[in-house]
């Protein structure tokens, strides 16, 4: 009998539905090839303190309309949703991230609601403008990345996963969108999260959308790669000892399917020249697909 494979998922995107429901269900997708998927979504941008408290006293505090004041009406709140991917179910829940808690207390709260990975999506916001409540998930992605539990963090994801182990993130004059050839290194060459790609020694052609940058690495990550705009495009968090997680941080957005970009155009969310730069087929599903295998071999 297949087990369900449990996600946290941060959804920071979530007023971009193409890119943030349709994105999460890009990461979902090769997951449910292991049975069906429930995915907790955090939107701590748009929660409520009260809700933040309820989630240390609970776990799982699932989230009503009343709990995220915050919320961007661009995109139409619900609770609870339920999206067939293949053979399986993706079950998607809105719930709260605990506020306040020093990394100790953070994992333990990790540890009781029993998930098997744990995501952060892009964002709008940044990481040079920080904000409150970043606070708290990169308190998450740190305890996350460092406990062994499978981890991913996409864009604003790799930026805060890298800025909460001590790397600095700074801001170029300019945006940068695009499909480009990540280049890897022996390291990257050799790593779970690439075996999809193509030649020896060269990475996927991956989408990238970002105007931050890591531009310096922490103390216990290796760099699995770089673009030619962009230095740490890739990196793999080490334990005390040196030995590699199961932790990645990834500047480009793998979950931008092509379908999921020519929609957004059309609903106003990308402009043309955006769409136009990212026409190029890429790999990303091929990044999502090793990473799905990693889960679900780590997954009891």
């Amino acid at each position: 009998m297949r087990r369900t494979t449990r996600v946290l998922l941060l959804d920071l995107l979530v007023e971009r539905s193409e890119f943030g429901h349709g994105g999460n269900q890009e990461v979902i997708q090769p997951l449910a090839k292991g049975g069906d998927v429930e995915i907790f979504l955090l939107t701590p941008h748009m929660q409520s303190e009260d809700s933040g408290m309820r989630a240390i006293e609970e776990g799982l505090f699932f989230l009503k309309e009343g709990d995220v004041p915050n919320w961007n009406q661009e995109y139409g709140f619900w609770e609870s949703c339920e999206v067939p991917i293949g053979g399986s179910i993706a079950r998607f829940f809105r719930v709260a991230l605990p506020l306040g808690l020093e990394d100790a207390e953070m994992a333990k709260w990790l540890k009781s609601i029993e998930v098997d990975a744990v995501v952060c999506s892009g964002s709008r916001r940044n990481v040079t403008m920080w904000e409150d409540w970043m606070d708290d998930a990169s308190a998450l992605m740190r305890v996350s990345s460092t406990s062994g539990t499978p981890t991913l963090g996409i864009c604003f994801g790799h930026q805060l996963l890298c800025k909460s182990l001590g790397s600095e993130v700074i801001r170029a004059e300019s945006m940068s969108s695009g499909i480009w050839k990540m280049e890897l290194n022996e390291e990257g060459g050799k790593d779970a999260l690439f075996e999809s790609r193509e030649t020896e020694g060269v990475g996927p052609a991956v989408v990238y959308s970002h105007q931050d940058h890591v531009t310096t690495m922490p103390a216990n990550c290796i760099l699995l790669g770089s673009a030619f705009h962009n230095e740490i495009t890739a990196i793999r968090v080490l334990d005390s000892n040196g030995d590699k997680l199961p932790a990645w941080g990834v500047q480009f957005h793998p979950e931008a399917a092509k379908h999921r970009i020519e929609r957004a155009y059309k609903w106003g969310h990308i402009s043309e020249e955006e769409m136009l730069s990212f026409q190029r087929d890429h790999d990303g599903a091929g990044v999502l697909e090793a990473f799905a295998n990693v889960v679900l071999r780590h997954t009891p």
